[in-house]
C-alpha cells in the first residue's frame, strides 16, 4: 500500500518511472528532466501535509506535464516548443493519471533512461551526476553535499550533461543491438560502482565515508537487479555492494579514525547484509551462465574475507587464486594491488613486494597513496621500520581524505617507533 510507505523512499522510486514517461511522450531530456524535478518538490512539500494520492505515478506525472507545459509557454519560441510538446499528445491524455500504464512500460523506460543518463559520450562526473539526479531522484543540493562541492558548481556540472545530451543527439532509447546493449550496460554499472565507492571512502573531505551516497547506489543496484533478474553481473554488483557495505559499522573507531580491515571486529559486522551477499552470489555463480565477469569475481573475494572469523584464518589461497582469474578477465592496476597483499599473506612480504614492483612502473599508479601505502605495510612486514615509514609519510602527503591521511601518519609513527625501540 503506498499509503503506508515512506515518500521520500516512493518518490524515489517513481523519478525514473515518470522521467522516462515523459520522454517517451515528449521528447527533450532537459525540459523533461526538469519538469519531473518541479513535480517531486512539489510532491515532497504536499503529500506529508495531504497524504499519498491513490495513483501516485499518475499525480507525478500530471504535474510534471503541466510544468512542462508552462515552461513552454513561458518561452519566446513558445509556438515552436508547443508544436513539439503539446501537439505531440492529446490534452486529455497529457493530464491523464496513467492508471492503466504498462508495467512492462515502465521497465523499457527505466531501462532507456538509466542507459541514456550513463551514455559513453559523456564523462564519468556528468554521468554520476545525471544517474543521482535523474533516476535517482536526488536533488542538486543533495548531489552537492554528497561530494563536497557548491550547489551551484553542482548544477552546472548537471546543466553541462543536459546540455550535451541535446547537442549531441544522445539517444534515449535502449541499445538498439545486443552488443551495444552489453556496452552500456557495462557503464551502467561502472557508474553504479563509482557512486557506492565514494560513499563507502569519500576520495576527499573530513569524513571517511557518505552513507548516504553508498545506501543510494545500493538501492539503485537492487532496483537494477529486478529489471534485469538473469544478469550475473548485475547481480554481482549488487553482492558485492552488500558484503563491502557489511563491514561498515566496524570501519571507523568511535572518534571517527579509520580501522583497516585487519583491525576491525568482526562481531559488529552486519550479519544480515553478509547471508544476503553470500547468497546471492552463491547462487548466481551457481547458476552458470556467460563467463563470469568480473563484478562477480570481486563479490565472491568479499565473501571470503566477511565468512572468516578473523584475518588469519581466512582462506589466503582462495582469495589469491580469484584475484589470478580477476587479472585475467578484467585486468585493471587498483585490484592488482589488491592481489598484492594476497601475495604477501600466501608467499610472505619478499614475494608481496616482488609483485608490487610491477605495478610501480604503471604511469597510472603513479603517487597512487594507496600503492605507497601497501608498499609501507610490505615493508613493515618485513622489518624494514625505517623504509616503512618513509613510505607511510609519503602516502600521508599524498592523501586526499582527513581520516586516511591521520591513519598513515599513526601508522609512519608506529614502524618509527618500532625503529627506534
Amino acid at each position: 500500500m503506498t499509503a503506508d510507505r515512506d515518500p521520500g523512499d516512493l518518490l524515489r522510486e517513481l523519478a525514473p518511472q515518470v522521467l522516462g514517461a515523459l520522454l517517451r511522450r515528449f521528447g527533450h531530456f532537459d525540459l523533461c528532466e526538469d519538469a519531473t524535478q518541479e513535480a517531486l518538490l512539489a510532491a515532497a512539500l504536499q503529500w506529508p501535509r495531504e497524504g499519498t494520492p491513490d495513483n501516485p505515478r499518475g499525480w507525478l506525472i500530471t504535474v510534471a506535464a503541466r510544468r512542462l507545459m508552462d515552461a513552454a509557454r513561458s518561452e519566446q519560441s513558445r509556438r515552436r516548443r508547443e508544436d513539439h510538446v503539446a501537439v505531440a499528445t492529446p490534452q486529455s491524455e497529457l493530464l491523464s493519471p496513467a492508471a492503466d500504464a504498462d508495467p512492462g512500460q515502465d521497465r523499457d523506460d527505466s531501462l532507456a533512461l538509466l542507459f541514456g543518463c550513463c551514455h559513453p559520450a559523456l564523462s564519468a562526473p556528468s554521468q554520476i551526476a545525471l544517474t543521482l539526479r535523474a533516476v535517482g531522484g536526488l536533488t542538486t543540493a543533495q548531489i552537492a553535499a554528497a561530494f563536497l562541492v557548491p550547489e551551484a558548481t553542482m548544477a552546472q556540472r548537471i546543466s553541462r550533461a543536459k546540455q550535451a545530451i541535446k547537442a549531441s543527439e544522445i539517444p534515449l532509447a535502449g541499445p538498439a543491438s545486443q552488443a551495444e546493449r552489453g556496452d552500456r550496460l557495462r557503464a551502467v554499472l561502472h557508474v553504479l560502482y563509482l557512486i557506492f565507492n565514494e560513499g563507502y571512502t569519500a576520495a576527499q573531505g573530513d569524513e571517511l565515508t557518505r552513507p548516504d551516497l553508498s545506501a543510494e547506489a545500493i538501492r539503485l543496484a537492487r532496483w537494477l537487479r529486478r529489471l534485469l533478474p538473469e544478469d550475473g553481473e548485475v547481480a554481482g554488483l549488487l553482492a558485492l555492494m552488500l558484503l563491502t557495505e557489511a563491514r561498515r559499522p566496524a570501519r571507523t573507531s568511535p572518534d571517527g579514525e579509520l580501522v583497516p580491515l585487519a583491525e576491525q571486529q568482526r562481531g559488529r559486522w552486519d550479519r544480515a547484509l553478509i547471508a544476503e551477499g553470500v547468497e546471492l552470489i552463491t547462487g548466481t555463480l551457481a547458476a552458470g551462465g556467460p563467463a563470469v565477469g568480473a563484478y562477480q569475481l570481486q563479490a565472491a573475494i568479499a565473501a571470503v574475507h566477511d565468512e572468516a572469523a578473523d584475518v588469519d584464518t581466512t582462506d589466503w589461497p582462495q582469495i589469491l587464486a580469484l584475484y589470478d582469474l580477476l587479472d585475467r578477465v578484467a585486468p585493471n592496476p587498483v585490484s592488482s594491488l589488491s592481489r598484492v597483499v594476497a601475495v604477501a599473506r600466501v608467499h610472505g612480504p619478499a614475494a608481496g613486494l616482488g609483485a608490487l614492483a610491477g605495478l610501480e612502473s604503471d604511469r597510472r599508479m603513479a603517487g597512487y597513496h594507496r600503492l605507497l601505502a601497501t608498499r609501507a605495510h610490505l615493508l613493515g612486514l618485513a622489518g624494514q621500520h625505517g623504509p616503512a615509514a618513509a613510505a607511510y609519510r609519503d602516502a600521508a602527503r599524498r592523501a586526499t581524505s582527513v581520516p586516511e591521511r591521520r591513519y598513515l601518519s599513526r601508522m609512519a609513527a608506529d614502524q618509527e617507533a618500532q625503529q627506534a625501540g
